[in-house]
């Protein structure tokens, strides 16, 4: 890129070409709005769809953005960054001055949608949770668009002129999301995660709450204390709330009654047996009650929303069923990639099966604290099969619970066990992992892939981490 092209830049860069970079550059190009595109890689994932269907839009590589502040190019004046990147990120410093506003995709979305919005966020569980409203409100005949953070981007969504969105964002998209303002917004549930990102739980939960900037009402969860008690802090009183948990809830709110058995429940009227779910674990049982809790903000018809509960299978690579072999559950749940989805994974499966259940667990850390996991695995586990960068770190956490049963990558032929002992392997590929939970598993047990760490050390993403874990799994013999 030349010096005398970079000053074809005019008021609006945008920073990153992956998925949303790319749905902002069409957006953009459709709508006729004069940009430029940079990214620090010369040649970013979406570069060929980009130069396709964005013909003569400059792309800047890092080399020539590091001469935007020397070529005084105070036109700048919105800078539209990619989730992915943070607003401190060494590599936007050229690019920055006061006069430049930071937006993301979901901002440029919430400058131009029509319809009402339906916000969802949180730690764990806001995939499930968006489809589940997405599929209740298809049910109730509503022309409906679904996505953000999950599948379709929201600025792609906005071609259908759809008479509601359902919205998965994650908190790197609701760092730069400003004008939002949902019909109905949730955090989920909040636990450590993106500690490479974020310094504190504080600091983290500061970037989810901002889904409730504008919110004309906002769905609680009951268990959660630590975002119940900040909710209570800086929600007003005025903003219309449905709370969601597990045990009976009050007047209007959903709950379970577990006293007949396991009913989901809107305040003391019964609305649907667990046991008619399609999805399992208490976990998922939580995400049924917040779907339920969204639609009610919205005036989904309650039958049409019970009627969705009745044949929603779930999603892949989140507690997905692969096979059962010799009595043993195989469990895909490769989505779990924080400390608190696995937990919850381990805790919610756990009435799934009669024995215990050997996890597959490791990859990229993120700078997380795997210590809480350590009473759940000592509680519902077998064994540990570990890969991946975080191996050797969970082993260290793992190696006071029976040292005398932690053993080497070459244990994977097996090991007799007792049923209190907790055994740790070590291996090099999923292959390998899958040969040794299954040489570990008895009767009864379940093998759970939910590795508590992202995927990139050894695979694309947590779907292709799924998906060779899956046809690992269907390999194996009779």
């Amino acid at each position: 890129m030349h010096l005398k092209e970079i000053k074809e830049i005019k008021e609006t860069l945008v920073v990153g070409l992956g998925i949303s970079g790319l749905a902002v550059a069409q957006y953009l190009h459709q709508n006729k709005i004069p940009f430029a595109v940079f990214d620090t890689r010369e040649e970013p994932p979406k570069l060929e769809e980009f130069n396709r269907t964005c013909p003569g839009v400059p792309f800047y590589t890092k080399q020539a953005v590091e001469h935007f502040k020397a070529l005084e190019l105070y036109s700048l004046k919105t800078l539209i960054l990619s989730p992915g990147l943070a607003k401190d990120d060494p590599s936007l410093k050229p690019l920055l001055s006061p006069h430049v506003k930071i937006i993301g995709d979901i901002e440029l979305f919430a400058q131009n949608v029509k319809a009402p919005v339906v916000a969802i966020t949180g730690s764990n569980g806001k995939s499930t949770v968006t489809t589940l409203v997405g599929e209740m409100a298809k049910q109730a005949g509503i022309r409906v668009g679904v996505g953000g953070n999950l599948g379709t981007s929201a600025l792609t969504l906005l071609q259908e002129n759809y008479d509601l969105y359902v919205l998965e964002l994650s908190s790197f998209q609701l760092e730069t999301t400003y004008s939002l303002k949902p019909a109905v917004s949730t955090v989920l549930n909040l636990c450590l995660d993106h500690m490479d990102r974020y310094k504190t739980l504080e600091e983290y939960y500061r970037a989810k709450a901002q889904i409730f900037n504008n919110s004309q009402a906002i769905v609680v969860n009951r268990d959660d204390t630590y975002v119940f008690e900040q909710i209570k802090k800086q929600i007003p009183s005025s903003i219309p709330a449905i709370s969601f948990g597990l045990n009976l809830p009050p007047d209007k709110h959903f709950g379970v009654d577990f006293k007949v058995g396991g009913i989901l429940m809107q305040g003391q009227t019964p609305l649907l047996p667990i046991s008619d779910l399609k999805i399992f674990g208490m976990h998922n049982v939580a995400n049924v009650l917040a779907a339920l809790s969204l639609g009610a903000s919205i005036q989904l018809p309650l039958p049409a929303m019970l009627s969705t509960l009745q044949t929603f299978t779930g999603l892949p690579h989140r507690g997905e069923w692969v096979r059962t072999r010799n009595e043993v559950q195989w469990i895909n749940d490769s989505k779990g990639t924080n400390v608190g989805a696995t937990m919850a994974a381990i805790q919610g499966l756990k009435q799934s099966i009669g024995g215990k259940w050997i996890l597959i667990a490791g990859g990229i850390a993120k700078n997380a604290d795997f210590s809480p996991l350590k009473p759940v695995i000592q509680e519902s586990c077998r064994a540990v099969i570990l890969l991946g960068e975080a191996r050797k770190e969970l082993k260290a956490l793992l190696s006071d619970v029976n040292p005398s049963e932690v053993i080497p990558s070459d244990g994977i032929h097996g090991v007799e066990t007792s049923s209190d002992t907790i055994v740790c392997i070590e291996v090099n590929s999923m292959e390998e992992a899958v040969r040794a939970a299954a040489k570990q598993a008895l009767p009864g047990d379940g093998v759970l892939l939910s590795p508590a760490c992202a995927s990139f050390d050894m695979f694309k993403n947590f779907e292709h981490r799924g998906d060779v874990f899956k046809a690992c799994v269907r390999a194996l013999p009779e």
